[in-house]
């Protein structure tokens, strides 16, 4: 197909897309707008702490912070959390206010992410992410590390398993995999739910790679269409009702994101197999945390994550969506506390 027909299909089924949503944005924003927030008392991603950078294998300058604990240093237990596509550290917000002033954790935002560096687009790849985990840990940490990796940051996590299996059952001693895969995934699903699945897999990797290229555009049409852009959000992120700043903080994390970076690490989730990688988890307390709603990395994939260890936990949440870390924070924080604790006795 030329290059102007795989536009216009991108287009039309983009548009296609837009105009259900927009059909239902404004019953959709009048449901959001009378949600009610929890009443928790931080605002959603004002946690900080000082900035440090640690510059990656090929010069990528990642931004990391680290929450230290009175009492405590780097030889004692750190968890790093590892955030998803498209979003930044931000996103543990309440996991991160849980864990401050109780165990030494260290956040980062991946290449090309957040605060992140830019990544030349032929190593925006899974595997330099793992590369990139890699050398977090070499900078940040000396003691054992319990890792918890949200979407592409659970990825993340299996590629360092891959490249540095030594590392799991010595310095990593638990893990956290939540609503994320180690393979089977068909992103056009979200991509272009207008189009068959027959076609939609190569094509759409093909259409998200010339948007791309027009990212500019594709930046500001995004901007435009804010309100429609915020009921897909709650449509993708959330499996149910949420406060409307919820919606709103994870909207701004994705819209920050440029196009052309989701276009760079887009062939990577549909070419994922990182099963084999596995095997490193099954030294350490493991806890997969899956939501039955996700349409991003659905329960299927989290009960094939857990089938796949012989001895871990799987946690389903029950009508969450992929940002179940917010969703039902507080079900995720017990969860990953739990596995936290099995860990300590390996330390």
């Amino acid at each position: 197909m030329r290059r102007g027909g795989i536009i216009g299909l991108a287009a039309g089924a983009v548009g296609l897309t837009a105009t259900g949503l927009a059909a239902g944005a404004a019953v959709q924003r009048r449901r959001s707008i009378h949600r009610r927030s929890p009443g928790e008392e931080v605002e959603l991603g004002s946690l900080r702490a000082p900035a440090l950078t640690v510059v990656a294998d090929d010069g990528v300058p990642l931004h990391v912070e680290i929450d230290e604990v009175d009492g405590q240093g780097p030889g004692d237990l750190t968890v790093v959390l590892v955030h998803g596509y498209a979003l930044n550290m931000d996103c543990w917000h309440f996991q991160r206010a849980a864990l401050r002033g109780r165990v030494r954790t260290v956040l980062y935002d991946q290449r090309s992410h957040g605060r992140s560096g830019r990544s030349a687009p032929e190593q925006a790849t899974i595997e330099q992410l793992g590369l990139d985990l890699a050398r977090v840990l070499d900078e940040t940490t000396e003691g054992p590390v319990v890792l918890v990796g949200h979407s592409m940051g659970g990825m993340t996590l299996l590629a360092l398993a891959e490249e540095r299996p030594e590392l799991f059952g010595d310095r990593v001693v638990g893990a956290g995999l939540v609503a994320t895969a180690a393979g089977g995934l068909h992103p056009h699903k979200t991509v272009l739910p207008m189009l068959p699945s027959t076609i939609g897999g190569g094509l759409s990797t093909r259409i998200v790679a010339l948007l791309g290229r027009n990212h500019h555009t594709v930046d500001g049409i995004r901007r435009l269409g804010k309100d429609v852009a915020f009921v897909a959000t709650d449509i993708f992120a959330f499996g149910g009702p949420v406060p409307e700043a919820w919606l709103a903080f994870v909207d701004d994390m994705i819209n920050a994101t440029p196009f052309d970076v989701l276009a760079e690490f887009f062939p990577a989730f549909r070419s994922l197999d990182k099963y084999a990688a596995l095997k490193a988890f099954e030294r350490i307390p493991t806890v997969v945390i899956g939501a039955t709603k996700d349409k991003m990395t659905p329960i299927k994939l989290s009960r094939k994550l857990a089938q796949a260890l012989p001895d871990v936990d799987l946690v389903e949440c029950e009508g969450a969506g992929h940002l179940v870390i917010l969703e039902q924070h507080d079900e995720v924080q017990r969860a990953l506390e739990a596995m936290v604790e099995k860990a300590r006795v390996l330390v």
